[in-house]
């Protein structure tokens, strides 16, 4: 049997990777200001499922999943707080 370490570096590991997964997103919002393809109830919806793996990481006193969550889900929460500021300048400018 996996020793408990090993499984939370796994998790861990996961985590970093779906964090790496959103630079590219962060990037074309952030940095490239492009937002169009992006969709607001997927991003809303991506963040309540975080927050759902969030409590479940709590409840099983697991930090991989706690930390890997709260790094995605910052991830998730910069890009539609970027998407819905630039599509009101978008609105405002037409």
């Amino acid at each position: 049997m996996l020793s408990d370490v090993i499984i939370e570096v796994i998790g861990a590991m996961a985590g970093l990777l779906g964090v790496i997964a959103w630079l590219p997103q962060l990037h074309r919002v952030m940095i490239q200001r492009l937002h169009q393809g992006i969709s607001m109830p997927t991003l809303l919806t991506i963040c309540l499922a975080l927050v759902l793996w969030i409590i479940y990481g709590f409840l099983i006193d697991s930090m991989a999943i706690i930390g890997s969550n709260i790094a995605a889900g910052t991830c998730v929460s910069l890009v539609a707080a970027r998407v819905t500021q630039l599509r009101r300048l978008e609105h405002k400018s037409k």
